[in-house]
């Protein structure tokens, strides 16, 4: 996946989460489901076949209409835990929008592929990884390697919201995720 589409998709999912008004008790209240999603489900209380599918044909047809707009977005369970893993390293609020259904798997370390590695004027590394994801390097560790597009990288969530790298499983370094 491309940096744009990372971040596209990272703005989607978080802009969804506000949107659906993702606080931890509001996702999952009734009064939080979509309009066009609700309107669909109250189809079922018509008691006349003929008249619940009238409603069930406008409902399916404005879900769809709004779901084509941008409205609503449907996201399946994998594409769920697909933005769950794309976050990994970011600082956001919480996203139980994309818990439904299921346990949340807590992330806690993240495998992925140098794309580029650079030096930044304070002299610690700056390392983009396959997928779009960019990590900069925040305590004092001497690297005593430069890292070099296609070496293996691991990162794991360490102690107080910080995160550790290595890279070719050399000793880890503390860094902060970019983008």
């Amino acid at each position: 996946m491309t940096n744009l589409a990372t971040r596209t998709a990272m703005a989607a999912a978080v802009l969804l989460a506000f949107a659906a008004g993702a606080g931890p008790a509001a996702a999952q209240t009734k009064a939080q489901r979509a309009t066009a999603l609700q309107k669909l489900s109250d189809c079922r209380k018509v008691a006349d076949s003929g008249q619940r599918l009238a409603c069930y044909d406008a409902a399916a047809e404005a879900l769809e209409t709004a779901e084509a707009k941008g409205d609503v977005v449907v996201v399946d369970r994998e594409q769920a835990r697909e933005v769950r893993r794309q976050a990994f390293g970011f600082s956001m609020p919480s996203l139980n929008l994309f818990e439904r259904g299921e346990k949340a798997e807590d992330v806690e370390t993240m495998t992925g592929k140098v794309v580029a590695a650079r030096m930044n004027n304070a002299g610690k590394w700056v390392v983009e990884l396959e997928g779009g994801a960019v990590w900069a390097q925040i305590d004092a560790n001497e690297v005593p390697f430069s890292p070099k597009p296609g070496d293996p990288v691991r990162i794991k969530r360490a102690s107080l919201g910080s995160y550790l790298m290595s890279v070719k499983n050399q000793r880890a370094f503390r860094a902060k995720r970019q983008e």
